[in-house]
């Protein structure tokens, strides 16, 4: 066989064959893509959908990334991991997909202002991330986000979302195991040139002034946003996706109920937020105690026929946000300290669905629970459940600040996973099926509308509590600014104090929670399942590591030199016995 092989090489022929058969190699490597992705969890994996958006690009995307500098370890993971998964893009499309990363401390091109008041602007939340180390702390302000760019357009993609109050690993993996979904869905907004509708509903007390301030803004970034009057309007317009009922106070008449059934019935989502009992912390301001009852919205039967009912109760958890109380003191100069307020719960994701995975806390208040009802053809599944230390209290509830004086009791606390927000899916029944009356048929006839008994495959999002997704706002020179949804105002001093960049920090993950219903609503399926990746996390012992530093460090950058030297010496004994 060598004898052979030798006698080819030494013809003028051989040669010329070889190099016929590098080339025809080369060739199909520049022509075919073939990859190996061995990992358990298929990390270097592209789906479908990803593949085909980067298939469709027919101009140029550049996205930098704002994860240039000195960071943490965890960060400095989450960077890699950043090219890593750009350049597994950049490999189907390399000709029309560019990256870099950026400091966000440097200058724009041409201009004094720096990248960080423009991605302020664009609405990044930067993190203010204190980092023990043996030396003393250390603080670093981080905006862990991406800006990609196609045709004019550009889009902000967040690399870190759901942040909760402690920054951890589990965190950073949950980051990069969402990667593929928030760049696929930034590409299909930047590539898709229409814009599904949402209409805020507005005529049954639903708030208009500074407190849907953030929803109009997140929304109507990427959304073709506006308001509807149910009572004025003779039908919900075509036009429309996706219908918001966000905390209505008034009850609604059997037209508005009607419309919106109807609304359901051709296709249309709808997305509520709502509060069925009156209890509002302004109450508390005056007096120390109050009465939480039923708002007597007359959307009862509605979702009862969809497959659930909001109970009349509210849900407390010892997982919650904390308010100011008064401690001490006197009446002229009181003394206040943070505590826990058990009806400000902290939510977390319901295992087994995309729309609240890998979320951080999502805050509530004032929530009721929600039931199912057994509908044939409806699947019910929770978004948002309570934590193992929770429990719930019936109407009439006395709302007492005195209960934040004693510890609470936490054999009180016993329920788990109550959950507080629901997504159904399937084939709804019409509330009005066969109870129609003449005048509700009439007034959609002379709409050019057709009574419709059932849907066809459907879905709709039903959330027990209308403040998740308003926001508060706080006073600035006499002006009120609007804080983020979801940001508790008192806290938010407490934290604009630690940062040079004022309101930028963000706790919860209200904000991304809105955004991933809408997106699950109106989006293309295959892009919500690549939230499901899953990237399972490896750690090293720490402590093993500190204590058998020198062991590990002289294994891996030692012994393979020993290696090579041995294998030199030995190479030269054999050599020098077998010519002696």
């Amino acid at each position: 066989m060598k004898g052979s092989f030798n006698r080819l090489l030494s013809s003028k022929w051989g040669w010329l064959g070889l190099l016929a058969v590098l080339l025809l190699v080369n060739i199909l490597a520049s022509v075919l893509y073939l990859r190996l992705d061995l990992t358990k969890e298929k990390r270097y994996t592209l789906s479908k959908a990803t593949r085909n958006l980067l298939t469709s690009l027919d101009d140029d995307m550049q996205v930098d990334v704002f994860l240039k500098g000195e960071f943490p370890s965890g960060f400095r993971k989450l960077a890699n991991s950043t090219a890593e998964f750009l350049q597994l893009l950049k490999d189907r499309n390399g000709s029309k997909l560019h990256y870099r990363f950026v400091s966000p401390e440097e200058k724009m091109p041409g201009t004094e202002a720096l990248y960080a008041d423009t991605l302020i602007s664009m609405g990044a939340v930067p993190i203010n991330l204190t980092v023990q180390k043996k030396a003393g702390e250390s603080t670093n302000i981080i905006f862990p986000v991406a800006v990609a760019r196609y045709k004019g357009k550009e889009m902000l993609i967040n690399l870190y979302p759901g942040a909760s109050r402690e920054i951890t690993q589990n965190e950073i993996n949950s980051a990069e195991a969402l990667m593929e979904y928030q760049f696929a869905k930034a590409i299909d907004k930047l590539t898709n040139d229409s814009k599904p509708g949402i209409a805020y509903s507005t005529g049954n007390g639903e708030p208009t002034d500074s407190r849907p301030y953030d929803i109009m803004q997140t929304l109507g970034r990427e959304y073709q946003f506006g308001t509807i009057d149910l009572n004025r309007e003779g039908q919900i317009p075509k036009e429309v996706d996706v219908l918001m009922i966000v905390k209505p106070q008034q009850g609604f008449s059997e037209s508005a109920k009607f419309k919106i059934d109807q609304f359901v019935m051709n296709g249309g989502r709808l997305l509520c937020f709502i509060d069925n009992l009156i209890a509002e912390q302004d109450s508390l301001a005056f007096k120390s105690e109050t009465i939480a009852y039923d708002r007597n919205l007359n959307l009862t039967d509605l979702f009862f026929r969809y497959g659930i009912r909001i109970n009349t109760d509210l849900v407390m958890d010892l997982q919650c946000d904390i308010i100011p109380f008064v401690v001490g003191g006197t009446a002229e100069n009181p003394q206040y300290e943070f505590l826990r307020w058990n009806y400000y719960p902290l939510f977390a994701a319901a295992p087994g669905q995309p729309i609240s995975k890998n979320l951080g806390y999502v805050a509530g208040r004032f929530v009721n629970s929600i039931d199912t009802i057994k509908v044939d053809r409806v699947q019910k599944i929770p978004l948002l459940v309570s934590s193992p230390n929770s429990r719930i209290i019936s109407t009439p509830a006395l709302i007492s600040l005195n209960e934040n004086k004693n510890e609470p009791q936490h054999e009180q606390f016993q329920k788990n996973a109550i959950p507080v927000a629901m997504l159904l899916e399937g084939e709804f029944t019409s509330l009005y099926k066969n109870r129609a009356t003449r005048a509700q048929l009439d007034s959609l006839q002379q709409q050019s509308g057709q009574f419709m008994v059932n849907s066809s495959l459907n879905k709709m999002i039903i959330v027990a509590d209308g403040d998740m997704v308003l926001n508060d706002y706080v006073r600035e020179e006499g002006q009120p600014v609007p804080l983020p949804m979801g940001w508790n105002k008192y806290t938010y001093t407490e934290y604009q104090r630690q940062t040079d960049y004022g309101r930028l920090f963000i706790p919860v993950a209200n904000r991304e929670f809105l955004l991933n219903c809408v997106e699950y609503l109106v989006n293309d399926p295959a892009i919500i399942e690549t939230r499901n990746k899953d990237i399972v996390l490896r750690l090293l012992d720490a402590k093993k590591v500190r204590e058998k530093k020198s062991m590990w460090q002289f294994i891996n950058l030692g012994l393979p030199i020993i290696l090579v030297i041995l294998a030199g010496l030995a190479y030269q004994q054999i050599r020098k016995n077998k010519f002696a």
